[in-house]
């Protein structure tokens, strides 16, 4: 065996390169994007007349925060339909935008006033909306850079901002379009509202607590009461007593009325088709007046239940009344109930 180890590598046929063994990409990256900058590669390509134009109406990011996840996939994205459209001889512009209206920017403002012990409420309207605009423009620049860094192509010189007066002007003469040409209409929705901010919330905005169930609580309202018949016997059956039996029969069809026979059950999908409400004639029944209700409470003050006693506390409960904002008024017979007509609610 030679005592010297020979060395091979002058006699591999190994690929020559310029490229560095190690990629260096946080360092390397920035300098790329400086040299694309200063060399106007995207107005440059602007400069071939003729070509087809191709347009990405880009939703806009909301200008609140750094970029996340979801901003890195959404734009590399659509930066790639951009660029493979401009290879394919199209004029593939990309103009980056930012929505910078709604209460995600109040609520910060709002927390730095309370940081610093302001109250909104002390704080003249006109200068609360310029913070929220400064806010806004530098969570722009901040996601500006950002956005670069990510290597997204664009017009990054001159973005729309929805607070800008000019977006604010074509937003208004695109709406006037809607009105000349008879396609604006006016019509009832709901809406969520919010009372402490004073302002409509997006359904986005709005975070529900899910939870599945099987039952449904329905009301039925009374429409008609038929006074049942009068049965007096022996020495009970004089005149004065059967005008009192009258007269306490009217009063209970003057309470029944407008009031509201309530139910509960587990197959909802039965309502639409439901033709009747049953009771028991073993069973205490009252009616109830709400007196009182608190915040996001559905019952209002002065609607009237028929329920069964024993199921009335656990009732008002679940709609969130408690004992000092119901009272019972009177009882209600099998009998009475034999008579009512209700109106089913779909």
């Amino acid at each position: 065996m030679c005592a010297d180890t020979p060395d091979y590598k002058d006699t591999l046929n190994l690929p020559q390169t310029d490229f560095p063994m190690r990629a260096g990409l946080p360092t390397r990256e920035p300098a790329w994007l400086e040299r694309w900058e200063k060399l106007g590669v995207y107005d440059r390509l602007r400069e071939k007349d003729g070509r087809k134009p191709f347009v990405l109406h880009d939703g806009p990011p909301y200008a609140n925060g750094h970029l996340h996840i979801g901003h890195a996939l959404n734009k590399t994205i659509k930066d790639m339909i951009v660029r493979s459209h401009q290879m394919m001889g199209f004029d593939s512009r990309y103009v980056p935008g930012w929505d910078c209206l709604g209460l995600p920017i109040e609520w910060k403002i709002e927390e730095e006033y309370r940081q610093k012990g302001k109250d909104k409420d002390d704080v003249p309207v006109v200068d609360f909306r310029q913070e929220c605009r400064r806010f806004a423009e530098k969570w722009v620049d901040i996601q500006r850079d950002e956005f670069k860094r990510l290597g997204i192509t664009g017009n990054w010189a001159d973005p729309y901002l929805t607070m800008d007066f000019h977006a604010e002007r074509v937003i208004a003469e695109e709406f006037m379009k809607f009105l000349m040409n008879g396609t604006l209409y006016q019509g009832s929705k709901p809406v969520m509202w919010s009372p402490v901010e004073e302002t409509a919330l997006a359904e986005a905005e709005v975070e529900y607590h899910d939870k599945e169930s099987f039952t449904i609580w329905v009301k039925f309202r009374v429409t008609d009461f038929a006074l049942p018949d009068i049965a007096l016997a022996g020495e009970e059956d004089t005149p004065e007593a059967r005008e009192a039996v009258i007269q306490a029969e009217a009063d209970a069809a003057r309470d029944f009325s407008g009031a509201y026979v309530i139910i509960w059950t587990t197959t909802p999908w039965t309502i639409p088709s439901n033709k009747a409400v049953v009771f028991g004639e073993d069973v205490s029944y009252g009616l109830y007046e709400i007196t009182g209700r608190p915040e996001e409470c559905w019952a209002r003050i002065g609607d009237r239940y028929i329920l069964a006693d024993k199921m009335a506390a656990q009732v008002m409960s679940r709609a969130r009344l408690d004992e000092t904002m119901y009272r019972r008024l009177r009882n209600v017979t099998p009998a009475q109930l034999a008579g009512m007509t209700l109106t089913h609610p779909l």
